[in-house]
């Protein structure tokens, strides 16, 4: 290897983000099942299982992500709802001239 060669690869690797490596048991049905649905997605098999569970997770996050502030919003409203202020001369001008415009 040149020393232009071995620079081009020291470069690529620098730059390649760093794989890790991911295993998994599972009964040969199971991966049958897989290797379906991948080929009718015309992906290979690991293309597959990464996008999968890429967008598995990324669905849990969200789920969770939503609920859980889902129940800060409801704090917020039952504070609101509980604690309110006496609508000043403004807001029953406007509630006003909503309600006679609809």
């Amino acid at each position: 290897m040149t020393s232009v060669q071995e620079n081009q690869h020291f470069q690529e690797k620098k730059s390649s983000p760093k794989r890790d490596r991911l295993e998994a048991r599972i009964p040969s049905e199971q991966k049958s099942l897989f290797q379906k649905a991948a080929d009718l997605q015309g992906k290979s098999l690991t293309e597959f299982l990464i996008n999968s569970a890429q967008q598995e997770a990324l669905k849990t996050i969200r789920e969770y992500e939503i609920l859980k502030l889902g129940k800060e919003d409801q704090r917020v409203f039952m504070e609101a709802l509980l604690n309110y202020d006496v609508p000043n001369e403004a807001l029953r001008s406007a509630a006003k001239q909503y309600l006679e415009a609809f």
